[in-house]
């Protein structure tokens, strides 16, 4: 049926497996990224849970986790800024501002290509209609220069028509249902960064309260720098 449907048609059905493989490689690439930065995730709050002061637990937490690095870094920032470190809730203040950014920036790269999901998802139909609609119309158009209205003669091109909104709807569903299940876990995902954040604001809280968050002590929240590929270790 697709070798003896009209090119338009053809073209239409070509588009469509293109977005039902599109549709697959997002779902297995945004699959695995949700389940290894849950893992990190869950690593560094475990490594978080157990400290006493982000000092002592800083660099665990940021091998553990990129994300939850991008969150220790503005805090040692923030207090190498600040002056006063007896200020404690302008600085809790400050930092918790740096979060929710860093959250918001952290989400938004989570949902990359989620939108061409809803793309394919709401269009796909009306492509695949689009393709039955010309299909048929050709068809009527067949019936009108052969002077018949035998079946036999109506039935393959209307066949082959159909065959577009079939393939509009195999690309649509999953398309869709892909899109809703990721929205649920991405939204997951950022509640638990959001808990994270709360741990981390909570023991710098303590630390300023105890005044260990001294600016000399705060080289320890760094990442350690990547070590020159060939370099001795």
């Amino acid at each position: 049926m697709f070798l003896s449907a009209d090119r338009l048609v053809q073209a239409v059905m070509l588009g469509l497996i293109f977005a039902s493989v599109l549709t697959w490689t997002i779902w297995l690439a945004k699959t695995l990224e949700l389940l290894g930065a849950r893992r990190s995730l869950a690593r560094a709050q475990t490594v978080l849970a157990k400290a006493r002061s982000l000092g002592e637990t800083a660099q665990a937490a940021c091998e553990a986790s990129p994300q939850v690095a991008l969150l220790i870094e503005a805090v040692e920032l923030e207090l190498r800024r600040s002056a006063d470190l007896r200020d404690v809730e302008g600085i809790k203040e400050r930092i918790t501002a740096r979060f929710e950014r860093i959250e918001s920036r952290v989400g938004r790269q989570m949902l990359r290509a989620t939108g061409i999901l809803a793309t394919i998802g709401a269009t796909a139909p009306f492509v695949g209609l689009f393709g039955t609609v010309w299909g048929i119309m050709n068809s009527f158009i067949g019936i009108s220069q052969q002077h018949t209205t035998n079946l036999a003669v109506v039935a393959p091109g209307i066949a082959e028509a159909l065959l577009a909104t079939a393939f509009g709807l195999a690309a649509a569903i999953p398309a869709v249902v892909i899109y809703n299940m990721f929205s649920r876990s991405i939204a997951a995902y950022r509640a638990l960064y959001a808990d994270t954040s709360v741990e981390i604001l909570t023991l710098v809280s303590r630390d300023l309260a105890q005044g260990s968050a001294a600016p000399s002590t705060q080289p320890e929240y760094r990442r350690p720098a990547p070590v020159p590929a060939g370099a001795r270790p």
